[in-house]
């Protein structure tokens, strides 16, 4: 007889053991059940399906709008993944009519509180968020659960939000998604994931604190960043004023209903007629007042930046290791997701190892909606892959353009439409290609504005980048875990 060994490599589990007919191994990992073991006497278990049992946890989800309703208006209708980092994108895929907000708004009911939860979508199953002030009103797709924590509930959304980001909850994530038709669930299998919940109850609010202090900061930090591409653009004058109520921040600008074009004015035997928008031509010629209007490629000539381009090192690689591999959705916000898609080993990092350093910039060159998206990277990214859909940008010459002032200008409302009207179709995706270098760049004239620009640009991102770390501490600390240091997760790497 062979003994199995009860470990990752393999186990024996009694038939009375299998559940509702359940024959995946990862489901019965005996690994999360010993750990969950181990945190009994300094944790409180608690099931979600306990909690909604007992009414703590109120569970709701939201609805299918319908794609002729994308683009209709500027109210947020979040989807899976525009969930990141424990928040909602600035600047969500679409955007819906007031007409159609009210349709589900009462039905849906989104309040300032609520947690929402990532049901349906491999890779993104389990991202969580708390919904701010600054994130009303909205509604959400069938894909994500809403959470209302109960006033008389023994813990708070943001201590269940820290709790659903511990270690031994995504595992358990993990272990308990399947596949339905042709996307990853959870389905109602959320309901059998362990809630670990510190005993101590000194620790359970400092937590609860910790992370409502962290989500309220970074939100209000977030409503600086869809405000410094206006500001920069001079459509506002400062941070501090308010955004004219015409303002539309998701409408997309509607198509010229005709306009003639000399045959001497195509380029590239390119024939789509929003690639030459008079419309936009006519906006950048009234920037050209108080912007320099330089294009991607003339810095790129001027040697004032340098461009490069990803790999792809293979889904072999996928979940090697603990060394981020940065794909399109990874970015959010202008800074990297705390926890992207997929990460690999020491040894494929270093067989492929890119040149990457603080303030560089990455623009997302393949991808529908997410092309254009962009962010900088700190001090704490540097240690990635980044895939081959992605433009790496660096400034050459900081004296002449500061790079956070280059991250505030790509994001400017004139430089995305440029992006959107060269943007095609290649294959199955979207791409920019090269035609990234014919974006023209709105620089304000005024040197003070610039640096002004930069400095709460570089601001922000810093202090944006620092909430997000510690909310990958608290997420562990809530687990009993203590930081663990880079060589740390080399070693457990290589175990």
């Amino acid at each position: 007889m062979v003994m199995v060994a009860q470990g990752h490599l393999g186990f024996a589990l009694a038939n009375s053991k299998i559940y509702s007919d359940i024959l995946i191994p990862k489901y019965y990992d005996p690994e999360i059940l010993r750990r969950l073991e181990k945190m009994k006497s300094s944790h409180q278990l608690t099931s979600l399906g306990e909690l909604i049992e007992e009414k703590h946890l109120l569970v709701t989800t939201g609805d299918e709008i319908g794609k002729m309703a994308y683009g209709t208006g500027d109210i947020p209708f979040i989807r899976t993944s525009d969930i990141g980092n424990w928040e909602i994108k600035a600047d969500p895929k679409q955007g819906i009519s007031t007409l159609i907000y009210e349709q589900y708004g009462e039905k849906q009911d989104i309040q300032s509180g609520d947690l929402l939860f990532v049901r349906d979508g491999t890779y993104l199953i389990g991202q969580t968020c708390l919904i701010t002030s600054h994130d009303l009103p909205c509604l959400i797709q069938s894909h994500i659960l809403k959470f209302r924590v109960n006033r008389t509930a023994p813990w708070s959304a943001g201590l269940i939000m820290a709790c659903l980001n511990c270690p031994i909850v995504k595992r358990q994530i993990r272990s308990k998604q399947f596949t339905a038709d042709i996307i990853d669930t959870i389905g109602n299998r959320y309901q059998e994931l362990v809630l670990p919940f510190p005993k101590d109850a000194a620790c359970a609010m400092l937590i609860t604190a910790e992370i409502q202090e962290n989500v309220d900061q970074r939100a209000l930090l977030r409503e600086k960043i869809r405000k410094i591409p206006l500001w920069a653009e001079g459509i506002i004058a400062d941070l501090d004023k308010t955004v004219p109520t015409e303002w539309i921040w998701r409408l997309e600008i509607p198509g010229n209903p005709g306009f003639a074009l000399p045959a001497s004015q195509i380029k590239g035997g390119i024939f789509v007629p929003k690639y030459y928008d008079p419309k936009l031509e006519k906006d950048l010629e009234k920037l050209s007042k108080t912007h320099e209007l330089v294009s991607l490629g003339k810095l790129a000539k001027a040697e004032q930046i340098s461009w490069d381009t990803g790999i792809e090192v293979g889904k072999m690689a996928y979940g090697t290791g603990t060394i981020p591999f940065i794909r399109t959705s990874d970015l959010s916000n202008w800074e990297l997701k705390g926890d992207p898609k997929q990460s690999v080993s020491a040894g494929i990092y270093e067989a492929n190892k890119q040149d990457v350093l603080a303030e560089d910039i990455f623009v997302v060159r393949d991808g529908t909606y997410l092309v254009g998206s962009s962010c900088i990277l700190t001090e704490h990214d540097t240690r990635i892959l980044y895939c081959g859909g992605v433009y790496k940008f660096r400034v050459m010459k900081k004296e002449k353009l500061d790079p956070y002032l280059l991250l505030a200008l790509l994001n400017t409302p004139i430089v995305r439409r440029q992006m959107r009207s060269k943007q095609f179709t290649r294959d199955i995706i979207d791409t920019l290609g090269k035609r990234i270098f014919e974006v023209v760049l709105p620089i304000p004239k005024d040197k003070k504005v610039c640096q002004r620009v930069a400095a709460e640009t570089r601001e922000v991102i810093e202090t944006r980048v620092r909430l997000r770390n510690r909310a990958k501490e608290i997420a562990l600390e809530v687990e009993g875990i203590e930081r663990p240091r880079p060589e740390d997760l080399e070693a457990l790497e290589e175990l």
